[in-house]
This record gives structure tokens, sequence and C-alpha cells, in this order.
């Protein structure tokens, strides 16, 4: 058979401190999973490097194969590390672990900054004197977040003179919110990085504390987040988190790719853990079955009259929920059940437990974070609120939309790239939508919301099936990715 020409070839080294099934806390995790298999299958060579945490499960443990080990210098001092290299490989991906006790024996991945922040110096350094030793030489060194973010420093410093050194540097902010900042001396310390890059335009932030991912905005050839409109809002006074100058000034190299979602383990079709499998063509019968199922086991009224409304969500103030809990006296009319399901800040766990007693029957807050009951809320519910008040990308309403729950959003990062607003006179649009964010305009959405579904069944139907057909994959961001990577590595 004649193989299908894929384009020209490159070496990516992925580089970031979480990967699903290893550990995982957020969505980087599903990116750092589902990103490198979507290369791989473009024709790209894929190594992925993770610290190696006590935390991952054994069964991957065992499946680990040694490949050496060598100690390294780190601190300004010049004090000597182990680092030890774990080799795992399934679905044509290379995943290296770098093994060190006293750095990864904690249970997880995060603990607080004092440790982390000598721990992530460690590990990115560690990570390029990894790829030397393996003599494995990328084309791009792609890090993630700032626990990779010195990555980049490190590259143009002290490996400059190394074959790693040659490589391009790329950046993936998941979240600004989070940069790593930190005393300068101990961050000079721990990283051992020459006095020239802690000055304002590189790592100082406050005249005393030091910024990793400011450094690491610096020295990248290219910085990517997750979505297009979050890559200009954190320009913006707003979003910026204190970088939006830094970032302003570096924005000839910001770009924004939006995330997809692996559709292997979201699919309707073949998701196990539902009542009743259905795609887009037996969506709008088969859907039926799983909210009743739903409504079942959550111990709502078992009623298919009813709209029901689902949350998925760490329960904190980035997600919306006090515009939620606003809202929900004036939407709970009889009509109409919601179901909440996750954990996080005590004061919206309460409130929404006290929803649930007040609201016996149509209100569930399922205070946990449960995977086989999120896969049920998906089909069994018929919209699906995220309000947030900012969202890099955000993967609940791509998993929406592929389940037939029409997602209500509010227009701010991915959720504006992602969920076209409905338009009535066209029938058109996957989603529900409200700018600013304020608590009215998100009634008004889901009031909208509730007008098409009880009133207009069949446009509501259509844009069921409109939302399931609809590509969300990782295919074509994974194509975004590599068509900048081979315009970042011209070969004459």
């Amino acid at each position: 058979m004649e193989q299908p020409d894929l384009g020209p070839r490159r070496s990516v080294a992925f580089i970031g401190s979480e990967c699903y099934p290893f550990v995982k806390t957020g969505g980087l995790g599903d990116v750092m999973s589902a990103l490198p298999k979507a290369l791989a299958k473009l024709n790209l060579d894929v190594k992925v490097i993770l610290p190696r945490y006590k935390c991952i499960p054994q069964k991957y443990q065992e499946k680990m194969e040694y490949r050496g080990s060598f100690y390294m210098d780190l601190c300004a001092d010049g004090k000597q590390y182990y680092v030890g290299i774990m080799e795992y490989q399934e679905d044509g991906v290379v995943y290296d672990f770098i093994d060190n006790d006293e750095f990864f024996s904690w249970g997880d991945p995060y603990t607080n900054l004092i440790d982390d922040i000598p721990k992530f110096c460690y590990f990115g350094k560690a990570a390029l004197a990894a790829l030397n030793y393996l003599d494995w030489t990328p084309d791009i060194v792609h890090c993630h977040d700032w626990q990779a973010a010195l990555v980049p420093l490190y590259l143009r410093t002290c490996f400059s003179d190394t074959n790693v050194g040659r490589a391009i540097a790329v950046l993936t902010i998941h979240n600004l919110r989070f940069q790593g900042v930190y005393d300068r001396k101990t961050i000079q310390y721990w990283s051992g990085l020459p006095d020239y890059v802690f000055n304002k335009d590189c790592m100082i932030q406050n005249w005393l504390d030091a910024n990793m991912l400011k450094g690491g905005i610096t020295y990248s050839n290219k910085v990517t987040t997750v979505s297009n409109t979050y890559a200009w809002e954190i320009q913006t006074e707003e979003y910026g988190e204190g970088l939006e100058e830094h970032l302003r000034y570096h924005n000839n190299k910001v770009l924004g790719i939006v995330n997809g979602i692996d559709t292997d383990i979201w699919n309707p079709a073949t998701d196990k853990l539902l009542a009743s499998k259905y795609d887009a063509e037996s969506a709008i019968k088969n859907k039926k079955a799983n909210k009743k199922a739903l409504q079942e086991s959550l111990g709502l009224d078992v009623d298919d009259n009813k709209m029901v409304i689902g949350l998925i969500s760490r329960l904190t103030n980035q997600k919306g929920l006090d515009l939620v809990n606003d809202v929900i006296p004036g939407i709970m009319d009889g009509n109409t059940q919601v179901v909440v399901l996750g954990t996080g800040d005590a004061q919206y766990e309460d409130t929404f437990r006290y929803y649930e007693d007040k609201y016996k029957g149509s209100f569930c807050a399922y205070i946990a974070y449960n995977e086989n009951v999120a896969h049920n809320i998906y089909a069994g519910c018929d919209a699906l609120l995220v309000p947030s008040r900012f969202e890099p990308c955000g993967l609940t309403q791509l998993i929406s939309m592929r389940y037939g729950a029409v997602p209500i959003v509010r227009e701010t990062g991915g959720l504006k790239d992602t969920v076209q607003p409905y338009n009535a006179f066209e029938n058109t649009g996957n989603g529900f939508t409200f700018d600013r964010y304020e608590s009215g305009l998100l009634y008004d959405a889901i009031n909208r919301a509730k007008t098409l579904y009880f009133e207009n069944r069949v446009y509501w139907d259509d844009m069921v099936v409109r939302d399931m057909n609809k590509d969300v994959s990782w295919e074509q961001s994974a194509k975004q990715y590599k068509d900048m990577y081979v315009e970042l590595t011209p070969r004459y």
C-alpha cells in the first residue's frame, strides 16, 4: 500500500508537570496526553518528559524501563543532584520520567511554592540534561506552564553549547494565573541561572521577586495559549494577571491554538458508562434513556418533560459560580432540574447543598469528582452551564457538544472561540452565550435556552445534532501546532 504523504518530519520534546493517565490535576494533564498522540499521527517524533512522582499508579511504574542515570550541577554553588531516567512507551509516544526521590517522593505533584520552586528548577534542567544524555536532540522543545518555564532560559544559557541547545523553544500558557513567583534570591540559587537574566525585562517582578513564567516568555521563540481569544485577552489589564505589558511587548510571538478533546475517551457511541449509547442520528431518542437513568441515580423526579441543566466544574470563583448562585432561585420553576458536580471552595459547596435541600427532587449537588457521574451528566442533561469569569480554553463545553448537551457559556477565552451563539432567525449556532460578567445576563441566556427547549423542540433538536457533528477532536489543532513547528524550523 502506498503511504499517504504526511509532510515534513520534526522531532518535539514535550516538557511539563503532568500528563494523563499518569498524573492529572486539570486541563494541562489532558493536553500533555492527547496532543502528543495526535502529533505522532502527523509524522512527528514525539517524546514527553515528566517528573516521576510517587503518586503515579503502580501499574505504570512497573512497566517503566531504566534508561540510565547521572549527576547534574543544579544550584548556584554547583551542588550535584541525581537524575534517573525511566521510560514508558504507548501509542507511538515515548514517555521519559525524571527520577529523583529528593524532589518527587511526595504524593501530590504540587505541594506549596516553597517546595515546588526547587523541584521545578531541578525538573526543567534535568529534562534537558536527560535529552543530552540519551543523545536525542529535538528540533523543538515545547514546555508547558510555569513549572517548565525555565526550560527556554536553560536552553540559551547553561545548554547553549550542547546539542539540545540548538532546539527552538515553545512555551504554552494554559492558565496565566499561576506564574511561579517567588523570592529572587531563592530562584537564583536553585536555578543557577546567570545574573543577567535577573532584570526587569526578563525574570524580575516587583524588584524583590523573580517570575519563572515571565522569564520563559522572554526567552521563548513562540508563546502559545490554548485559544485565540485568550491570546488576545491576556494582553489586557483585566486578564493579564500583571503580565499584560510584558505580553504586549512580546505580542509578535503570541499565538492562540484552541484545544481539542480525546474523542476516543469522550464518545457517546462507545461509552460503556452510559445507560444507552448513541450517535448524532440516534441522539434524540437515546438521550431520553440517559436522562431517565440520570434522574433515577441522583434522586431527581423522573420526568422526561423537565429540562435538565448540568454544571461540571471545579467550584472556584474563576468558574462563575457566584452568578449561578444568584440565578438558581429564578430558574427553579417546576419545569427545570439542575445537577451540579464538583468540589472546591466551601462557600460554593455549602450553597449548592442548601439548594439541594430546598429544591428536593429538582436540584442535585454531587460534591465530589466522579468520572462516571460526569459521563452520565453529559449524556443525560439537556444543557450545560459554563459561565466562567475567564476560561483559557475550557474542555467541558467541547465534551458537552460531543454528547449533545447544549452549552450555555460566557463569551470569554476558548468558550467564545468554540461556541457560536444561537441565531433564532436562521436556526444556526451551537449554544447560548452572554458577554458581560453579570448574573442578569446569565439568567437571560438560560431563559432563551429554556424558551427554545419548551416552545420549539424541533429547532432545539437540530442544535443537538449540529453540536454532535462539530469537530472537537485534536486533529485540526494538532495540524496548527505542526505548521507552527515547521515554520519555526525551516530546512533549506
